[in-house]
């Protein structure tokens, strides 16, 4: 079944639903060797999976997935595709505690570094947050900070399986793409940030068939996140919307940077990039782009306006209530 597989894929053609979610299953069983993965990461990387690959794909990591049950929360996921190249700081996993620290849910999912220098999971752990699988912990998490990360490894074996693939290749590879779409307690809203536009419109297929409440945005620059660098397209149950950087930049006294978006060497330069702007001592232009972030987030759990969920974004950070999340997250 396999050799047939890669015979489709090889000769250009692409899989169906079915053929998609088998492939999957047999690299989660190690019926794939590694050279066989390496050639269908890399065929991957010259071109975007279908839609009909992407679920298919979804469909057997969900399945093989550990499960766990906090939809009891109306949380939001803030995540990005990665691989860029923009080597932008942890902006969505900051977003993160801002958003929390206005006193709504965040389940945030993610992983080690594996096309970027650091991934959220790396930030975490270096600040000596314990990954944990166990529903019981998270919900304390959550009930008690309001905020918890799934660590993808020990929720998803396939993930553990390809890894070591993954870190020798150093490319973004079909798991960048598919990382957003299998967070494992699906969270009812999702900002979901995309570096190309013909992924972000595939993302945007996959979700129409989805219940989930979702906002897919794609900065016209390139990045995978609202950088406020340029215009975006935005992508949501509403349909396909224009913000101009006009529109985003709620501000209007500060014009962001691009230098000052950039991360560290390391995962060390990047905590300290880290906490240096969670302690509300970063730069205007690593506060504008975080607060923006979050702001588009918070829309999404309310029905507030831009203006008034950016200035909710801003007290959270100003007041020391996001850098808080932290320390409580940490101590539990």
């Amino acid at each position: 079944m396999t050799k047939i597989l890669l015979d489709k894929l090889f000769i250009g053609k692409t899989l169906n639903k079915k053929e998609a979610k088998d492939l999957m299953m047999n690299l989660s069983m190690n019926k794939i060797n590694k050279t066989q993965a390496i050639s269908i990461i890399s065929i991957y990387n010259m071109r975007y999976p279908t839609l009909e690959e992407v679920t298919g794909f979804r469909q057997a990591i969900m399945e093989l997935s550990m499960k766990i049950n906090l939809s009891e929360f109306n949380a939001v996921d803030i995540v990005g595709t990665g691989g860029d190249g923009k080597n932008t700081f942890n902006i969505s996993t900051l977003a993160c505690f801002i958003v929390a620290g206005t006193g709504e849910k965040v389940i945030k999912h993610g992983s080690f570094n594996s096309s970027s220098i650091t991934g959220s999971s790396n930030i975490l752990k270096e600040l000596g947050y314990n990954f944990s699988n166990k529903e019981e912990t998270l919900k304390n998490q959550l009930d008690k900070v309001g905020l918890c990360y799934l660590h993808a490894p020990i929720f998803h074996p396939i993930i553990n399986i390809m890894s070591s693939v993954r870190k020798e290749l150093g490319l973004r590879t079909i798991f960048n793409t598919l990382g957003p779409l299998v967070n494992p307690v699906n969270p009812k809203n999702q900002l979901l940030g995309v570096n190309n536009l013909e992924l972000a419109r595939i993302y945007y297929y996959f979700y129409q068939n989805m219940e989930n409440n979702y906002a897919i945005v794609h900065s016209l620059d390139g990045h995978d996140e609202i950088t406020l660098t340029s215009d975006i397209k935005y992508y949501s149950p509403e349909g396909e919307h224009f913000y101009s950087l006009e529109e985003l930049e709620i501000n209007k006294k500060v014009k962001v940077n691009p230098h000052e978006l950039k991360g560290g060497k390391n995962t060390k330069e990047n905590v300290r990039i880290f906490i240096s702007v969670l302690s509300g001592e970063g730069t205007l232009s690593q506060n504008e782009v975080v607060l923006i972030n979050a702001t588009f987030a918070l829309c999404l759990l309310n029905k507030d306006s831009i203006e008034n969920n950016y200035d909710k974004a801003k007290h959270s950070l100003k007041s020391g209530k996001a850098k808080n999340i932290l320390k409580k997250l940490l101590r539990l």
